[in-house]
């Protein structure tokens, strides 16, 4: 049986436990990290935590829905036994219908068929480590092996466990001019966020450096089971001219190759990004992006007002 369950009523003991043995358990459905990106969140709880899925809402103009909070890639249905389409289907038909529109991402380990629904599958690509290191980079592209050799022969430096601050500065002076769906409260969160993985121990903060000593790009690594995920980076020119971000990402493969861990580079549904990340050997793996519009036709056009101001 399916309980839809209020914040103050989800046993975190039980919640965390079920997201730590689930095959599919992710960092971003453990509680702690649910109560920094969206301090409301809700749940749906099969028998005695069994499987879980987090409800993440919102409300704007008087609508209450669920959105994909801020640095939060894959949400959905965890579980310790292998899923199927209808038990997915289950969990989404046990949403509240209070929650009138939806805009989530699942998990790859989501199997999901869904007529009312909205379904895309959004783009992530993984890298197996359990490999050598020579084994892994012969097949790097010839493109990245290029690169990575100057690289080498660069002034560049790698420091570990630099300040997160510096790295999201990093970012603000340079991508960030050019994106308006980030705020100043976002990357205060993602400040808080790697700080409070440092302490649990499980995040590692990379930079590289020119030679004037001047930070060019930087990386947040963070571990959680058998996974490595590449969760934030930051580059400006003199990076993308010395391939600094490759030398980054090259330099923690070799670091934790022959290891039973899995690099999740985290998408991208953008073509660069994807050609990038797949220079490394990385393997092509989706995820349903799920969307669900149940408000009346004379508000279906406040849809795009809700994802641009929530």
């Amino acid at each position: 049986m399916i309980k839809y369950l209020k914040h103050d009523e989800v046993n975190t003991e039980k919640w965390d436990d079920c997201i730590s043995n689930s095959f599919n358990g992710r960092i971003y459905a453990f509680s702690w990290y649910l109560d920094m990106v969206n301090e409301n969140w809700e749940a749906l709880v099969e028998d005695d935590y069994e499987r879980v899925f987090p409800l993440t809402p919102g409300k704007k103009f008087g609508i209450n829905y669920l959105f994909q909070p801020r640095f939060t890639q894959q949400l959905g249905v965890f579980s310790q036994s292998i899923l199927s389409g209808e038990t997915v289907q289950r969990f989404l038909n046990s949403i509240p219908r209070k929650f009138k529109f939806i805009d989530i991402n699942l998990n790859s380990f989501n199997p999901l068929k869904s007529e009312e629904g909205k379904i895309k599958p959004w783009l992530n690509h993984e890298l197996d480590l359990i490999n050598s290191y020579e084994k892994i980079a012969s097949n790097y592209s010839s493109n990245l092996k290029r690169n990575l050799k100057k690289a080498k022969k660069s002034p560049v430096t790698l420091v570990k466990n630099i300040k997160p601050e510096n790295v999201i500065d990093l970012f603000k002076q340079n991508k960030g001019k050019d994106l308006d769906n980030l705020t100043e409260d976002d990357y205060e969160l993602l400040r808080r966020m790697i700080y409070v993985m440092i302490y649990k121990r499980i995040v590692e903060v990379v930079g590289a450096y020119s030679e004037m000593n001047e930070l060019c790009a930087g990386a947040f690594f963070v571990k959680e089971n058998k996974k490595v995920i590449f969760y934030f980076s930051a580059t400006n020119d003199y990076a993308r001219e010395h391939a600094a971000m490759p030398l980054i990402i090259d330099s923690f493969i070799s670091d934790n190759s022959h290891s039973h861990l899995t690099l999740d580079f985290e998408g991208s549904n953008d073509t660069n990004l994807a050609r990038f990340y797949k220079s490394f050997g990385a393997k092509d793996l989706s995820y349903p992006h799920y969307e669900c519009n149940k408000l009346n036709p004379v508000l279906k056009s406040m849809f795009e007002l809700i994802k641009k101001f929530r």
